[in-house]
């Protein structure tokens, strides 16, 4: 394991755990006592603090790092468990984690949601090569982000993944989740979700947590285990799986980006990781290493200037050399879990600044080392200083476009058909609400259920989203036309490579003509995407 699963410091806020050891695996044996044994220890050597413990008795569960209690009795049933967690949530002032008590894993896998800086509203999910079960729900995952999320009652439409059993809820997020919790325990208790055992509590969280507009950020474990597991043969064969995986180059393979563009994952991403491992080692800082990948753009820039063939060369491949760069600084962070708003700002701005000096040296180049006789420079600025205008276009596109998104999601922006059925206050003290009789409580459950029925019916059970969704949907399905997808809106690995590319074999003027040409079309298929998404079915 490795060094860095230690407890945050005693003055920093630290997550609260609240474990749902509800079903008789958590009981189940193992090397370190029982599969409850083993989760809290788990927990106690990463940065979380209160761990509340639910169970259907009133037992006290002493485990190493801490005692952890259950209340003074005993959890009665699916809603009394979704209480208990609401109950967390109203007094936390950290982010709360929700785990399941039957959970087998690395403890790698819990700190890559329990660890991240970030400390945002998460889950653990896989994506991909496993089928679904009673123990691991369906999800759809979108762009980093669970959209859609199952239990044996909801059921989603195109899953490509599953979850894991953790979910981390942001502080900022708590009061959402409070809610959320009393309307599922309100539902349970009508009998709205049938047959449901108390092993589902955490699933019905992340269904209603989405279905709220609350951003769910889909944390991926890669080939580390987090396995929920029914019987004790069943909990053998899960701990003997987690011996198989190095922990630490799991890790590693984790720090690189899943969904990233073609260029970036096939000729950098395939052999970064040992320049990660390399500026581990070396000590080196994510901004650091930013720097470095400044500074030899900068030499590129410089060699651009001289406008010789040798020189383009050059300069092409130091262009390279900073964009392995300006990879390998985000995968250091993740590695080492060093982030921080400085190191993103650094990033985000002297990616910008590094593309544009680069533009700068081209034309001074392309401007020296023509004469009038040749077609001589005119023209090349005005080139040059469109390609920047349109680059600068797009980014404000992306930019503004993910604020709508973001802005949309929030809880507030949700249509009464979604939020209402699944996140309507559950206490009449907060805000203007008076007290509603036990009648009018009844009935409210009851049209709960009946708007959660027709939410599914017609969000899930008819399929989701517009015609251009669900046909993006199924192109992703496809790995060429993925590819193609990724390749057609000219991310930084493909700008990046397009210009050395250019630059190397031709001149300035084909690089930026081809910039134009490549970005405007980029810059219609997204806008065309986008406005299409945005049609209602």
């Amino acid at each position: 394991m490795p060094d860095s699963h230690v407890p945050a410091s005693s003055g920093a806020r630290r997550t609260a755990a609240v474990v749902l050891a509800t079903m008789e695996a958590a009981a189940l044996r193992c090397a370190d006592g029982t599969l409850l044994d083993r989760l809290t220890d788990q927990l106690a050597r990463l940065p979380v603090g209160d761990v509340h413990v639910v169970a259907r008795s009133s037992e006290i569960i002493h485990a190493p790092g801490g005692t952890y209690m259950i209340g003074s009795e005993g959890s009665r049933g699916l809603a009394d468990d979704l209480r208990r967690v609401a109950a967390v949530a109203r007094t936390a002032t950290a982010p709360v984690a929700v785990v399941a008590g039957d959970l087998v894993a690395h403890t790698e896998a819990l700190a890559l949601l329990l660890e991240h800086p970030a400390r945002d509203t998460g889950a653990l999910v896989t994506t991909g090569g496993e089928d679904s079960g009673p123990s691991r729900p369906p999800v759809r995952v979108e762009g980093g982000r669970v959209v859609a999320a199952g239990t044996s009652f909801h059921d989603v439409v195109d899953a490509n993944g599953t979850f894991r059993g953790v979910l981390q809820v942001g502080a900022a997020d708590l009061a959402v989740l409070a809610e959320t919790a009393e309307t599922l325990a309100e539902l349970a208790e009508a009998g709205g979700f049938g047959p449901m055992g108390g092993a589902e509590a955490g699933d019905l969280l992340l269904v209603g947590l989405v279905r709220a507009g609350v951003p769910v950020r889909a944390r991926g474990i890669g080939r580390l285990h987090c396995d929920r597991v029914a019987g004790q043969e069943g909990a053998d064969a899960a701990v003997l799986r987690l011996g198989e995986v190095d922990e630490d180059r799991a890790r590693l393979e984790l720090a690189v980006k899943a969904d990233d563009g073609f260029f970036t994952t096939h000729f950098v991403s395939s052999w970064s990781t040992h320049l990660v491992k390399l500026a581990a080692d070396l000590h080196l800082t994510p901004n650091a290493v930013t720097g470095i990948s400044v500074g030899l753009a900068a030499l590129a820039a410089v060699w651009f200037t001289a406008g010789t063939r040798e020189a383009q060369i050059a300069g092409a491949v130091l262009l390279y050399l900073s964009f392995v760069l300006d990879c390998v600084d985000g995968q250091l962070a993740r590695y080492t879990r060093a982030f921080s708003p400085l190191g993103a700002w650094l990033d985000a701005t002297f990616d910008r600044v590094k593309e544009y000096a680069v533009y700068v040296g081209l034309a001074i180049g392309y401007a020296a080392g023509m004469d009038d006789s040749h077609g001589g420079p005119h023209g090349i600025w005005a080139l040059a200083v469109a390609a920047m205008i349109l680059q600068m276009l797009r980014h404000m596109i992306d930019f503004s476009y993910a604020g709508a998104r973001a802005d949309a999601g929030r809880p507030e922006a949700a249509g009464a058909g979604t939020a209402a059925s699944l996140t309507a206050p559950a206490d009449a003290s907060m805000g203007a609400v008076p007290p509603r009789t036990p009648l009018e409580r009844s009935a409210e459950v009851a049209d709960g259920i009946a708007a959660a029925e027709r939410y599914l019916r017609e969000r899930q059970g008819s399929g989701s989203g517009n015609a251009v969704v669900r046909l993006s949907r199924r192109l992703e399905r496809i790995s060429l036309t993925r590819w193609l997808k990724k390749i057609i809106v000219l991310p930084i690995g493909e700008r990046m490579a397009l210009i050395a590319v250019t630059a190397a074999v031709f001149n300035a003027r084909v690089t930026f003509i081809a910039l134009l040409v490549w970005g405007g079309v980029a810059v219609l298929y997204t806008v065309a995407g986008r406005i299409g998404r945005s049609f209602s079915r």
